[in-house]
């Protein structure tokens, strides 16, 4: 494993991105200070960056695009089908996650009356107005699946790094141990936003590591096999954009008078996680992950001969 570029990334990833965060504590305003958003967004980017630098002058390769995933052999032909289902799966996972929450009675929902996002949104004046709010429900479930491409920049940011390069930089040790330990890094990536309150504000701050770390991994997991699978870092970073896109459907599906509690409820919460651990047993059951990663024809005694090997 190259020890050198894995630390060097780990700190070029962790150290800008923490250091961006120290306006939200100067102000004294955390997550609530007007510029908090495009804090978030450039430090996104910032995964992006360690994984340049380290390709390109801590540890140099001749092809540092191909070798993150952004281009590859094949091109999109080769990824195409990866890339419609994290454009579509997301969502549709999510709310799946809603469901059960609601059948477990961890989410309080109103499925048809949206009346949770009409109070959320005009106060509740519209709370008595059902083709009022589901014009509301249509046009927010509509940004889901069209204006979701816009969260694909950003998180391609983050792809670029946690998947384009950590994942295979880790693989000596294993698909398992790739893939929890890119996990677990990206998770406590998170740590002095989850100290504001991020994602999960109503719980102690280590039970939000926890929280945030368990998340991630699970994630982390799909996202990794999406970018093994398909060649490429892209089908990642759709997913992930629509991924952070699909947060919203939360608040669509709730009911008035119930915040939803990101501890319980979604994809975030523990109720979602069974959701993830499904699709992830799924994979293993079906013989999809661990992926079975073609290893480049080697002259001598074996051309010719096309190995695959299975971590």
């Amino acid at each position: 494993m190259d020890v050198r570029g894995v630390v060097g990334f780990v700190a070029i990833a962790y150290l800008p991105a923490w250091l961006m965060t120290l306006p939200l504590w100067l102000t004294g305003q955390g997550l609530t200070w007007a510029w908090s958003p495009l804090v978030l967004v450039a430090m996104m980017f910032m995964p992006a960056v360690a994984a340049l630098v380290v390709n390109r002058w801590i540890s140099p390769r001749p092809k540092p695009l191909r070798a993150t995933g952004l281009t590859n052999p094949g091109g999109i032909r080769k990824w195409w089908r990866y890339a419609l289902l994290a454009w579509l799966a997301p969502p549709a996972t999510m709310f799946v996650a809603l469901v059960v929450g609601y059948m477990l009675n961890f989410y309080e929902a109103d499925w048809t009356g949206f009346s949770g996002l009409a109070e959320q949104l005009q106060g509740g004046v519209v709370g008595s107005a059902p083709q009022a709010a589901g014009t509301l429900a249509l046009g927010q479930i509509a940004q889901v699946f069209l204006l979701g491409w816009l969260n694909v920049i950003p998180a391609l940011g983050e792809e670029l790094g946690w998947r384009g390069y950590l994942v295979p930089a880790l693989l000596p040790l294993g698909q398992p141990g790739a893939l929890l330990t890119s996990g677990v890094l990206w998770g406590l990536w998170h740590a002095p936003v989850l100290v504001l309150g991020y994602n999960y504000p109503t719980v102690p701050v280590v039970v939000s590591f926890i929280m945030m770390t368990c998340f991630c991994v699970l994630v982390g997991a799909l996202l990794s096999w999406l970018r093994l699978a398909g060649g490429s870092v892209w089908p990642a970073a759709i997913a992930h954009g629509f991924l952070n896109a699909s947060a919203g459907l939360s608040l669509v599906f709730s009911a008035a008078g119930h915040p939803v509690d990101n501890v319980s409820a979604g994809l975030l919460g523990w109720t979602g996680w069974l959701v993830l651990v499904l699709l992830i047993l799924t994979l293993v059951m079906f013989d999809k992950l661990p992926v079975r990663i073609e290893q480049p024809k080697e002259e001598g005694i074996s051309r010719g001969v096309q190995r695959r090997s299975r971590r």
